[in-house]
């Protein structure tokens, strides 16, 4: 059952991905090329300004050859940008199918649709929504080369960090419900994971090198497509999948037996009722 679940999770993704390039093509695109002008703007007015400077003290300017394009920004917007996001979207499926395959029956008496739901809510607000917010994304051609591995690695922290704590938070839930009821359950669990992140997003350092001349506009822009495909990603897969995954889960209606008189009074028999599903763990 693992490897069916996995398999859906994998074929979604393709669906998720397909959505996910079209936005990027139509919106995200067009303000990475608008960054990429503003980058070679300012290039050139350091070269321009490093030249009269060269003038000014009478040294000869040498001009330098542009450094060969390895990868068109065709090739790049085009199946460079279908490719990445493709395989991003396919690998995201199944590893969104494993951990509803551990979630399912530990998160609480939920169904499949409304376990892979959950999931996806409260993953996008783990992953992308806490982290975005301490290290929000820039266009390719904001930051220093220098600070990338910096940056890369703050980052991925604050993903580590905010998704561990959500994990805490689910099992701190579960083990109130007993004695406080669902509703402060829900409230106390929240509120020990907005303490921990908020008091790690004040304890990592701060990462700003967006240029003051970029274009907020186009910044704004970046950003919002970017959220918009993290956003169509994860709704997709939270969908589509729990009801993949409800149909799996779903025994046949010839295994359902009911022993003893059944619900009308009748003797227990094979073939009647409607389908069942086991909410033990899958894993």
């Amino acid at each position: 059952m693992a490897g069916t679940l996995l398999l859906r999770g994998m074929l979604i993704g393709i669906v998720a991905g397909l959505l996910c390039f079209s936005f990027l093509k139509i919106v995200g695109e067009p303000q990475v090329d608008r960054a990429i002008a503003f980058e070679t703007q300012l290039d050139e007015a350091k070269a321009g300004a490093a030249a009269q400077a060269l003038i000014a003290n009478g040294l000869p300017v040498l001009k330098e050859e542009p450094e060969p394009e390895l990868v068109s920004r065709r090739v790049q917007a085009g199946i460079g940008l279908f490719t990445g996001v493709l395989v991003y979207n396919v690998a995201f499926g199944g590893l969104f199918a494993l951990a509803f395959g551990l979630a399912y029956g530990r998160m609480g008496d939920f169904d499949p649709r409304t376990t892979a739901a959950l999931l996806a809510a409260l993953g996008f607000i783990a992953v992308y929504i806490v982290p975005n917010l301490k290290y929000p994304a820039n266009p390719p051609s904001v930051g220093e080369p220098a600070t990338i591995g910096m940056r890369t690695a703050l980052y991925f922290s604050m993903i580590a960090i905010s998704l561990a704590a959500m994990i805490a938070a689910g099992m701190l839930r579960l083990r109130l419900l007993a004695g406080h009821g669902p509703w402060n359950a829900f409230l106390i669990a929240a509120g020990a994971y907005l303490i921990v992140v908020v008091a790690v997003c004040l304890g990592l350092p701060p990462v700003n090198e967006v240029p003051a001349e970029f274009p907020a506009v186009v910044l704004w822009r970046f950003r919002i497509a970017s959220a918009g495909a993290q956003l169509i990603t994860w709704t997709t897969i939270g969908l589509l999948f729990g009801a993949l995954a409800e149909h799996v889960l779903a025994r046949p209606r010839g295994a359902v037996r009911y022993s003893g008189k059944g619900r009308r009074g009748g003797a227990g028999r094979y073939g009647e009722g409607p389908a069942e599903r086991s909410q033990a763990p899958l894993v």
